[in-house]
């Protein structure tokens, strides 16, 4: 599993036009399940992703995690992060999940998030949509994080 963070200001996913999901200050996660991934491989990332220290502590370090800041969260499946660019001119996408095995671990990461205790806001994208993500990168700062 894998998934890109983005400390954001704001960031919100946009589906056929209207606004399906949005936040404040917080981590944006561009999440992709690969065919190996499992149920613990989902909790194991919400740990990296929640506790992952990105923000600023008041020396200015990065010292301070999501939940340490109450950010928000917003989570968008991202399904060409499990492909394989290292050769070619074209990615392959052999080692990403099957649809319903990547909504599934999709829902299941989202479902622990809102479980979670000291987040702000968790919202979401659309499984499977043409969505258009807007955000402000604060930073900037963005991490590829993997299990």
């Amino acid at each position: 599993m894998k998934g890109l963070i983005q400390r954001v200001n704001q960031a919100s996913v946009t589906v056929d036009g209207s606004v399906v999901g949005s936040i404040e200050r917080g981590v944006l996660l561009l999440l992709g399940v690969e065919k190996d991934d499992d149920e613990s491989r989902a909790r194991r990332l919400l740990e990296r992703v929640t506790g992952y220290r990105i923000f600023p502590d008041d020396q200015g370090r990065m010292n301070r995690s999501l939940v340490d800041s109450r950010g928000d969260l917003l989570v968008v499946s991202q399904f060409t992060l499990s492909a394989d660019t290292r050769k070619g001119m074209r990615p392959s996408f052999s080692s990403g999940a099957s649809p319903d095995k990547a909504e599934a671990l999709y829902g299941y990461f989202v479902d622990c998030a809102h479980a979670l205790e000291g987040l702000g806001r968790v919202e979401t994208g659309v499984f499977a949509a043409d969505m258009k993500v807007s955000l402000e990168n604060d930073g900037p700062v963005t991490f590829l994080l993997e299990v």
